[in-house]
């Protein structure tokens, strides 16, 4: 279960994520930050046993066409879903022209976020994020669930279909050619 922070310096008006970043720069914390409608939610950081997975699936981008021409699968980036809500994807697909964005000031959503399943996160978590991750323009997210081998791929908050085993998971037509076959990802 992800648990809300209480901390005393915490304004309670705080509603906004202009607000929160605001606060953040005033109060500096170690580690990363989700805000959801004026909740301040812990993000650990990545554990040292799920970074060959990242590892792996950033090698597995950088063969990509998308890689060439300018995209990138950024670690723990921000995704901005609205004015009220910033989640933190374990890995954050950003196109060129995003990157070109947010240069100019601009924030941006992911079109594709990974989330790599933790122990601490309950069903309902899951579901809060997905729901975020689409109301703000996400088209795919996989979650990914270690201790099964098993990756959900996510084309809405309420479709979704499994890979595991010797399954070819593949991140088309997003990002053509981002695909390998699922039992290589827990090799």
């Amino acid at each position: 279960m992800i648990v809300t922070t209480a901390h005393p310096e915490l304004p309670a008006d705080l509603q906004t994520v202009d607000a929160f970043e605001a606060w953040q720069e005033q109060h500096v914390h170690e580690g990363n930050y989700e805000f959801v409608r004026g909740r301040v939610i812990p993000k650990p950081t990545m554990k040292q046993d799920e970074f060959y997975l990242a590892d792996f699936l950033i090698r597995q981008f950088v063969k990509t066409q998308a890689f060439q021409q300018g995209d990138a699968l950024l670690p723990e980036a921000d995704s901005y879903i609205d004015g009220f809500r910033k989640r933190i994807p374990d890995l954050t697909y950003v196109t060129a022209a995003q990157k070109q964005a947010i240069r100019q000031g601009e924030r941006i959503n992911t079109l594709f976020a990974i989330e790599i399943l933790s122990d601490s996160e309950s069903y309902e978590d899951v579901l809060d994020k997905l729901q975020d991750y689409f109301d703000g323009g996400t088209q795919l997210v996989w979650y990914i669930i270690p201790k099964r081998q098993k990756i959900f791929a996510y084309t809405s908050p309420d479709d979704s279909k499994a890979f595991k085993g010797q399954a070819i998971i593949s991140a088309d037509p997003l990002v053509p050619g981002f695909q390998f076959v699922v039992a290589e990802l827990f090799a």
